[in-house]
């Protein structure tokens, strides 16, 4: 059923208040609960919402350079925050409370806020179709998760990180038991509770099983619409947390949390669909001649988009990897692309195609492996769309030839570009003028998101490690 503001009474006839959120640029939730009437009388034109979540980082420190989304010149100003209603839900662990999220727009232009997640991804969704094509997705997210230790008696992971280190919090699991049917046995409760929950909440997972790793599981999220996955892949987050804490877990998708293990990868499997509703990357034959035998099946569009995607890799990888640790995964020797690379079932590469005869043609799709869990979900998709749809524009050819069968990124068949080592190279590239990211998102988006990161850069140049007091604290 389509859900109208007129219809909002009736629907909501039973209930006192409802709960709206937004996502900030670390596709961080912010909201709040409002009354029903509160509601009902912003539902169709929207509220103001304070655009000071877009002029702070992910712990409330305003960013060091002032941007222009939120600052102290504009003081802070209201943003108009409309609810979308079609992602109307009830959160089932807080009584059946109505849920609704909003996007963001600007109060004198009522244009969306270059920086809203969701905003910036609506964009590219109808400039694809506005020429008749629609986008399908699907996530799989990896995600640590501890024991939460008892401070005082309660459990409470904040007050335990305040007198001791992250490392000794203590893997809900130990060992390495990527598929086990046993290691769930031992939360049993929580396991299943967090897939349950997440069909009612209406972000249904599709596989839930554990990963290499202590603690480490693994959901793949139902394909979709390609906007509505990125809204589910940031609530499958939050039912997570949530249904932890019941339990005493404290989750974790950080990037990279254990020095030596793999990672959490944040996998993006993307699809797209003709006037016709059938797949437009596969062929309806092979073809003869191909460039290369992976592309056999694939069709010219598809080609032009993968083609897209490869060559804007480098410059839009902090919407990939956001955070200093996000390249402490991309890393060599621990199943994480490092290059500009791809093939057809490479899972070594940055972009695995999936094509017959693995799968129906219908189900061939691109895998895009660079992203971690820790990358705002929005933006990742935006970012594949955007960098995709203008290889097909421009009629790309492919940067690089595809992995050989058997070789790792960096092998003698690697012939792609090394993808940037760290978050400040990252940033470099995507603010420089010319650069892929400010063809395709704009100069507004990519000086406020640029202008986070350098944030971020900031405060891990003036951070002092354990490491450095481990390392030097008697030797120099």
């Amino acid at each position: 059923m389509e859900i109208t503001a007129d219809k909002l009474p009736a629907l909501l006839a039973d209930d006192a208040s409802v709960k709206l959120a937004g996502l900030d640029v670390d596709g961080m939730l912010r909201g709040k609960l409002v009354s029903k009437k509160k509601f009902l009388s912003i539902a169709a034109e929207g509220f103001g919402f304070c655009s000071v979540i877009f002029g702070w980082d992910m712990h409330d420190m305003t960013y060091m350079r002032e941007l222009k989304v939120s600052n102290k010149e504009n003081g802070y100003r209201d943003l108009i925050a409309i609810p979308d209603l079609r992602s109307f839900r009830r959160i089932p662990w807080e009584n059946n409370v109505p849920f609704f999220l909003v996007s963001f727009f600007d109060p004198d232009t009522k244009q969306p806020v270059p920086a809203c997640p969701r905003g910036l991804l609506r964009t590219q969704i109808d400039k694809i179709a506005a020429q008749g094509y629609r986008a399908m997705a699907g996530a799989e997210y990896e995600f640590y998760q501890f024991k939460t230790p008892k401070v005082d008696g309660f459990q409470s992971p904040a007050a335990y990180l305040s007198r001791n280190t992250p490392q000794s919090l203590p893997a809900l699991t130990e060992g390495m038991f990527g598929y086990s049917l046993t290691r769930p046995v031992l939360n049993k409760d929580y396991y299943y509770e967090v897939f349950n929950t997440c069909q009612t909440f209406r972000c249904d997972i599709e596989g839930w099983h554990t990963e290499s790793g202590p603690g480490v599981y693994e959901a793949a999220l139902e394909f979709g619409e390609l906007s509505e996955m990125a809204d589910r892949a940031s609530l499958f987050k939050y039912v997570v947390k949530s249904v932890a804490t019941k339990h005493g877990i404290t989750p974790c998708f950080m990037a990279k949390p254990r020095q030596g293990l793999p990672g959490n990868s944040g996998h993006m499997h993307l699809s797209l669909i003709g006037p016709d509703g059938n797949n437009i990357l596969v062929r309806d034959t092979p073809d003869p001649n191909p460039p290369y035998p992976d592309v056999a099946l694939l069709s010219d569009l598809g080609r032009h988009f993968l083609a897209g995607v490869l060559d804007g890799l480098p410059d839009v990888m902090p919407m990939l990897a956001p955070t200093i640790n996000s390249y402490k995964r991309l890393v060599e020797n621990f199943w994480a692309p490092v290059t500009v690379s791809w093939g057809l079932e490479h899972r070594a590469a940055s972009i695995r195609i999936i094509a017959p005869p693995t799968c129906k043609p219908q189900a061939t799709r691109f895998e895009i492996r660079v992203p971690g869990a820790d990358a705002n979900p929005h933006y990742v998709l935006a970012a594949i769309l955007a960098t995709g749809w203008r290889g097909v524009e421009r009629k790309l050819s492919f940067p690089c030839p595809p992995l050989g069968k058997g070789d790792n990124v960096g092998g003698k068949s690697d012939m792609g570009i090394r993808l940037a080592r760290t978050l400040r190279e990252a940033t470099d590239r995507f603010m420089r003028v010319g650069s892929i990211a400010r063809q395709v998102f704009g100069d507004e988006f990519v000086e406020h998101y640029g202008g986070t990161r350098e944030h971020e850069i900031r405060l891990w140049d003036e951070a002092v490690t354990d490491w450095e007091m481990k390392r030097y604290i008697e030797t120099v």
